[in-house]
């Protein structure tokens, strides 16, 4: 193989392919990234075997066709200090030479032929929405996901598709974001509805692929794994296997304590009530009172932190516990300038709204 690239194209690619490149593995060509060359462009792939990435570029000159297997690290270690605008590959029975205006390096990777099979997009689209509306969505619920939880299918994010729109869905057991999001195609009517639970990695994924208005995602489910296409990248993912919670049995539908508060300065008070919190004492209090917000955090051993917030509110009083990270987490992917609050008892979780298309679960904490 050899090929002359654009840097700033082929370091665009590496960021992207190579962040799912597993930096520990039993397989050590899993560790690298296969590049193949054709006549008229050249195609990247990265897999840790349950999600994969193909990334197409043009941006090149193709001498000579072919494939090489190289590290992911250093081969974007060196895109990325290199100083040229154009960077030339050259590959050859597993060993990669890297050529700049003055700079040589070469690379021992694997013999070509090696790398896992990276599922490509082939067929028509089940699924198809505009990149940046998805992104958006991905943005107010994925936070949500468990990290880490031996219920598997809470390590995803669901995708619930019902007519013309996709709901995505996560949860880590003590709270749960749901977005909603139009698609431009659905699945015709009469078809099974879709219920796929999409690895978190994969969504992140997703999230990172640059877009512009133009940018559309389509989608199609296939087998266990899930296919998605966006401009030059298509990637595959094993979907989650297990039954996620169903997750309207626990929206509160009967509160009477509803209240309209502004995003930023809600978001401000949060930060600053919690500045006096320990690992001991995590949580703050909302004080629901006439006309009066008062957030409050208290550690013994540190101090006290109370702010007021002046509101407009006529029902009765409540107190309630939250952890202040998960507050903060969803008022920072808030789009609009106000929110709804609804609350019911100090023990029930308390339901933040936003538009029509963020709704936010979160279990209350005791705070003794």
């Amino acid at each position: 193989m050899k090929a002359n690239f654009n840097r700033g194209a082929l370091a665009e690619a590496l960021s992207l392919v190579t962040s799912i490149v597993p930096s520990r593995t039993p397989k050590p060509i899993l560790r690298c990234v296969q590049i193949t060359a054709t006549d008229k462009d050249v195609r990247i792939c990265a897999t840790d075997l349950e999600v994969g990435i193909n990334y197409l570029i043009s941006a090149v000159q193709v001498e000579e066709p072919g494939e090489a297997i190289v590290p992911a690290d250093r081969l974007l270690a060196i895109v990325r200090e290199s100083t040229d605008d154009v960077l030339a590959l050259e590959s050859s029975e597993g060993t990669c030479e890297i050529k700049g205006a003055d700079s040589h390096f070469k690379i021992y990777g694997h013999e070509p032929g090696q790398y896992p099979t990276v599922p490509d997009f082939d067929g028509e689209a089940d699924i198809k929405v505009a990149l940046g509306v998805l992104q958006a969505g991905i943005e107010q619920c994925l936070f949500a996901t468990a990290k880490e939880s031996s219920r598997y299918a809470i390590n995803g994010v669901l995708w619930e598709i019902k007519d013309k729109k996709l709901l995505l869905v996560a949860t880590d057991g003590r709270r749960l974001a749901r977005s909603r999001v139009k698609l431009s195609s659905a699945p015709p009517k009469g078809q099974a509805p879709v219920n796929l639970i999409v690895p978190a990695k994969a969504m992140s994924l997703l999230d990172k692929i640059g877009s512009s208005e133009k940018d559309a995602v389509a989608a199609k489910p296939l087998d266990n794994q899930i296919l998605i296409s966006c401009s030059n990248v298509v990637i595959s993912s094993n979907l989650v296997e297990g039954n996620f919670p169903k997750y309207e049995d626990i929206i509160p539908t009967d509160y009477d304590k509803k209240l309209t508060l502004g995003t930023e300065a809600v978001l401000s008070a949060v930060r600053r009530a919690s500045l006096l919190t320990s690992e001991e004492s995590r949580g703050i209090k909302l004080s629901v009172e006439k006309d009066k917000l008062v957030f409050s955090g208290r550690a013994p051993e540190t101090g006290d932190a109370q702010v007021d917030m002046p509101i407009d509110y006529k029902g009765g009083p409540i107190e309630i516990g939250f952890n202040p990270q998960f507050l903060i987490d969803v008022l920072r992917v808030i789009k609009t300038p106000e929110f709804e609050l609804e609350l019911g008892q100090g023990d029930r979780p308390g339901l933040i709204k936003s538009g029509t298309d963020l709704l936010y679960v979160l279990m209350p904490i005791n705070l003794g």
